[in-house]
């Protein structure tokens, strides 16, 4: 989430009129994340999250992520509902741009997680797989392995000599990587975004995961390893054991994993950490101007990347 597209108190007034979702009483623009542009629309009936989408968000998949919200809603996932205007439609534009409301999730993302509600994640990533699971949508993974080569070399376009260094070791890392990739694992729709500001509680409760925006099918594992590389570890980029232990028992009480996935994980935590710096390192050398938003620090993946390159007891992370 961030801050884009700015637009006025008026032009949401002018929205709402296709809408019944109240008067509007407060718009407040969010700064968190990076993707879209998002406000809070406070009216006298509820609160709502507008979102304008830019950067990455490929308007012709706008469907699948309205469809799969509506869907996941259906089967008691809670995250943000699509709401239909009175045209029958989820999405509209403004600014030339295509923008949806969504209803509000109540809650908060926590920057550090007890075990217990490491485990509470854990059992509602299973579920939010096993929902997706008859759900009759695909979108391919357009920031999967072969992609990383493609952004890598973007980046090795810098002038800057340290991160072309970089990209050169990057790059021996992913052609190991490609050879070791697994294949045919369990797969279906996935989060693909697991991080702390996506995974809210209220007080004590999960109470729902929002930005779905880089929903895809890919193997379930992969979204355990992007929530571990997440979540699991320290300021000090320490990795926290038992608290992934905690993350994959909590998932496997809803949804048991095969001896091939867990197998796999090494190898789709190395991946993962590799997906988030790429990309986190392209936003930062490709800031759009008059943006306001936080781009969020590369570094933080690239210890993880080198973390992962010499740890070697993952076994314990999937004992239980």
């Amino acid at each position: 989430m961030a801050i884009y597209t700015e637009i006025s108190f008026s032009q949401v007034q002018l929205i709402l009129k296709d809408y019944n979702i109240g008067h509007l009483k407060k718009l407040i623009g969010i700064k968190k994340g990076i993707e879209n542009t998002n406000y809070l629309l406070i009216t006298n009936k509820n609160k709502f999250i507008l979102t304008i989408y830019e950067k990455r968000v490929n308007s012709k998949e706008l469907p699948f992520f309205m469809h799969l919200m509506q869907k996941l809603n259906a089967k008691q996932i809670n995250c943000p509902k699509p709401i239909l205007n009175k045209k029958r439609k989820f999405l509209f534009t403004v600014e030339k741009k295509l923008a949806s409301i969504t209803s509000f999730v109540h809650g908060k993302e926590k920057k550090n997680h007890s075990l217990n509600e490491s485990k509470i994640i854990g059992n509602n990533i299973a579920k939010l797989h096993l929902a997706t699971k008859n759900i009759k949508l695909y979108r391919k993974n357009n920031l999967s392995l072969q992609s990383w080569f493609a952004l890598n070399n973007l980046i090795k376009k810098s002038k800057s000599k340290k991160i072309n260094r970089l990209c050169k070791w990057i790059d021996t890392i992913l052609q190991d990587l490609k050879k070791q990739w697994p294949s045919n694992l369990p797969s279906g729709i996935i989060h693909a975004d697991l991080f702390h500001d996506n995974i809210f509680f209220l007080k004590k409760k999960f109470s729902g995961f929002i930005d779905l925006y880089f929903s895809c099918n890919d193997a379930y594992v992969y979204d355990l390893a992007i929530c571990i590389n997440a979540i699991c570890f320290d300021s000090k980029f320490k990795f926290k054991v038992n608290q992934a232990k905690a993350l994959i028992k909590g998932y496997q009480q809803i949804r048991k994993l095969t001896q091939k996935e867990i197998l796999a994980l090494p190898y789709l935590l190395r991946g993962a950490a590799i997906r988030f710096y790429l990309t986190r390192l392209y936003d930062q050398l490709n800031q759009q101007k008059g943006a306001i938003v936080k781009v969020k620090n590369p570094n933080e993946f690239l210890q993880k990347i080198k973390f992962h390159l010499q740890y070697k007891q993952y076994e314990k992370i999937s004992q239980s």
